[in-house]
């Protein structure tokens, strides 16, 4: 599987910009890591928290036949990031699978939420920009989404 090295250099250098680098929190531990792997793989069994999760997999599902198997693995997905991230913390979590719309992929997000016993509140919803206009006559071309989410 290919992770995005590429993003994740671009998200290092931008720190860098910004003069995080170099600083640590009070526990004297660097204020950013960045990590290019496997997301179940990486939360699966970890004992660290975060402030900050960014769920940005590639698409679960480019049929119908895959979409509850899908709807499954943002489930899983979801569930080991709120497992991991501190109260107060943000989560950021996307689908572009787009035979998964907005309506389901939020309930696989509150069902994971459910069973984690975490109170999630819903800050933004996001979508495709400008340049991926949606023709009305083929609304799953509607197939980026994304949530913003506040972790208690």
């Amino acid at each position: 599987m290919a992770y995005s090295k590429k993003a994740i250099e671009l998200c290092d250098r931008n720190v860098e910009l910004n003069g995080y680098k170099e600083k640590l929190s009070s526990e004297g531990k660097p204020v950013h890591t960045s990590y290019a792997e496997d997301t179940f793989d990486f939360l699966l069994g970890r004992s660290k928290y975060y402030d900050l999760i960014i769920l940005d997999p590639p698409a679960f599902a480019k049929h119908q036949n895959a979409k509850h198997n899908a709807v499954q693995g943002y489930k899983r997905l979801n569930l080991e990031a709120l497992k991991q991230i501190k109260p107060g913390g943000i989560l950021f979590t996307f689908s572009c699978s787009q035979v998964i719309d907005l309506s389901l992929f939020q309930g696989a997000v509150m069902a994971a939420a459910i069973e984690s016993g975490r109170s999630v509140r819903i800050i933004h919803h996001l979508g495709q920009p400008a340049d991926h206009p949606v023709s009305i006559f083929h609304p799953e071309g509607q197939y980026l989404k994304g949530l913003v989410l506040y972790v208690e």
